[in-house]
């Protein structure tokens, strides 16, 4: 376990699990699954909420418009080239006999729902509370827009407020106040369209009330395309190229800015992050198959997690959804990429870093779940299968969500309570790293469609190793100059207040003594990044009144050490929204003077 101290973490177990948390995370670890669904016993990895933003916009439409509508101008497709797959891995894969009424599948249709049909469906689906006590309230959100100019909107779901509410009450602020709130988003790659498409149905679903008996218990929020511009021009990255799920701590990119504000306003307790991973490629070349499961499954594993959270995960929501996958006839394992070097054939269970959409969502404190299914070069081959996998997966995590919505509650207070206790003492990671293992991991060969398993090297992301870690502050200085990062930690939800008065105060500041490339990774997102590696010097400094004063006091601790550390694997500093590390230090005491929540 890396992150909270171990030996404090072990200290609270019985207390928590006797008290507050939830009978689920009180059993004894479950034995391991059959093998094609197995994995090393998970280890509770070392985690933060964002404060309620103001109202947003309530967009509303005819409650009669609850079908997709095409837009009234003709949408261009052009065709995708289909991939050759044999037909013996094909039959691992039948088509499965449902139907779907999303754009994507029209009769001869050879591409999928553009932008603007989904923008007139999200509109079509939203209408403001209807008559009748089970009813919901459905609205679109909108978030900004892309690079490139097009709409990023959400779909709420919620029932209406309770009588005697404020009134003008808004779904983000009610669901704040009232409920738990589940969060998806798909589509962050915009080259992995059945996440799209499965929560268009999602949404056809809930507003038509076939499966909206979950909003009894809480409220879904559905992000269906994140990143419209790679989803237009059928390529991963958003406009100018980069990875927006790489991009959800230094925001950098309008996407991520734009889920950054979502995440913030409702403070989900639970997100679940749909995406399509690649089959074939570098995986074949090594293996001599391809990948045998219809879906992969993660959640959060990055340093500084709460470890009661990952319980959560696991015992709550990952395994009830092995169950409903493999009732449903898909197949589905750990989230596993192939190692980059092309002689290596270790497989790694995903990104540690914790500025990856599934580690920043657990690093506020929520359930943060992954669910892949296989699509990446395949176009349009296996939509169906592709898009009920997602489904299955979606309709899993709403009724988990609902049924241990009160545990739910219990455990996000729980968790924000200990972190901001946490504060001035102890240790936080600064860099961990998976764990290297074996695994069996199953492949259907190429040329005879057999399921093969094979013992394979692997990185395992559930028990961390902890490579750096430092004392943990009572919080960080930063300059009065250092404006852009003030206004990025504020995106992120994080509390920043700004000194009124000049004070002397008891800190580390941080001396530059190197920097290393990184070639590749979540870290270089496609492109070059920097590493720093600094000294500490301690320091009786005299501040100015000015600047500004970011506590570990508040739930979202964990994003802020990520953030402010300058050798956290994406740090302000490293990346230059901090010019210089003496622009910023770590508060070793309280401040005990006056000073104003920045806005």
């Amino acid at each position: 376990m890396a992150g909270w101290g171990r030996s404090r973490a072990n200290e609270r177990m019985s207390t928590v699990l006797a008290v507050l948390l939830l009978s689920a995370c009180a059993s004894p670890p479950r034995p391991p699954a059959p093998p094609i669904f197995a994995a090393p016993a998970p280890r509770p990895a070392p985690a933060a909420s964002a404060p309620a933003r103001a109202p947003v916009e309530r967009v509303q439409a005819d409650p009669a418009i609850a079908t997709p509508v095409r837009p009234s101008a003709p949408v261009t497709v052009t065709p995708l080239p289909a991939p050759a797959v044999s037909a013996a891995v094909a039959a691992r894969f039948p088509e499965p006999s449902v139907t779907f009424a999303t754009p994507a599948f029209e009769s001869g249709r050879t591409t999928f729902t553009s932008n603007d049909e989904l923008g007139t469906i999200l509109r079509g689906l939203a209408r403001g509370a209807a008559i009748g006590e089970n009813s919901s309230e459905v609205s679109v959100i909108p978030l900004g827009v892309s690079q490139l100019g097009a709409s990023i909107d959400a779909l709420a779901f919620a029932r209406p407020a309770p009588p005697g509410a404020v009134a003008g009450t808004t779904i983000a602020t009610a669901s704040a106040a009232r409920r738990p709130t589940v969060v998806i988003i798909a589509a962050q790659h915009g080259d992995e369209p059945a996440g799209t498409e499965a929560l268009i149905v999602v949404a056809q679903e809930l507003a038509g009330g076939r499966i909206a008996g979950v909003l009894d218990r809480v409220d879904v929020v559905l992000l269906p395309r994140a990143n419209p511009d790679g989803a237009a021009a059928f390529k991963r990255g958003a406009a100018d190229g980069t990875d927006i799920n790489r991009d959800h701590l230094l925001l950098q990119t309008p996407e991520a800015r734009a889920v950054a504000d979502l995440l913030a306003t409702f403070a989900p307790l639970v997100v679940l992050d749909l995406h399509e991973y690649p089959v074939g490629g570098a995986f074949t070349t090594k293996f001599g198959g391809v990948q045998r499961f219809d879906a992969l499954f993660q959640y959060a594993t990055t340093a500084n997690l709460a470890p009661f959270v990952t319980k959560a995960a696991e015992e709550w929501f990952r395994v009830p959804l092995l169950a409903t996958l493999r009732s449903a006839g898909l197949s589905v394992d750990w989230y596993a990429t192939v190692s980059t070097d092309p002689i290596d054939r270790t497989l790694t269970m995903g990104s540690v870093a914790p500025q990856v959409g599934r580690n920043a969502s657990g690093l506020r404190n929520a359930v943060s779940l992954l669910v892949e299914t296989r699509g990446g070069g395949l176009g349009r081959i296996d939509l169906k299968r592709r898009v009920q996998a997602q489904v299955v997966a979606v309709s899993s995590v709403l009724t988990s969500a609902a049924r241990h919505a009160d545990d739910l509650t219990k455990l996000r207070q729980f968790v924000e309570r200990e972190t901001i206790a946490f504060a001035c003492q102890g240790q936080v990671v600064l860099e961990a790293a998976p764990t290297p293992s074996e695994y069996t991991y199953a492949m259907v060969d190429t040329g005879s469609g057999e399921v093969r398993r094979l013992t394979v090297a692997w990185e395992s992301a559930l028990q961390l190793r902890t490579l750096k870690s430092r004392s943990r502050p009572c919080g960080y200085w930063l300059a009065p100059s250092e404006n852009e990062a003030v206004r990025r930690l504020r995106l992120l939800g994080v509390e920043v207040r700004q000194l009124d008065e000049p004070a002397e105060l008891r800190a580390e500041g941080y001396r530059e003594v190197g920097r290393e490339p990184v070639a590749g990774g979540a870290e270089a997102n496609g492109g070059g990044a920097t590493r720093l590696k600094v000294q500490l010097q301690p320091a009786l400094l005299d501040l100015a009144a000015g600047g500004y004063y970011v506590s570990l006091e508040q739930p979202l601790a964990h994003l802020v050490v990520a953030a402010l550390e300058p050798e956290t694997p994406a740090s302000f500093a490293a990346n230059g929204v901090i010019a210089d590390v003496a622009r910023e230090a770590r508060i070793l005491v309280r401040p005990a003077i006056r000073m104003t929540p920045v806005p």
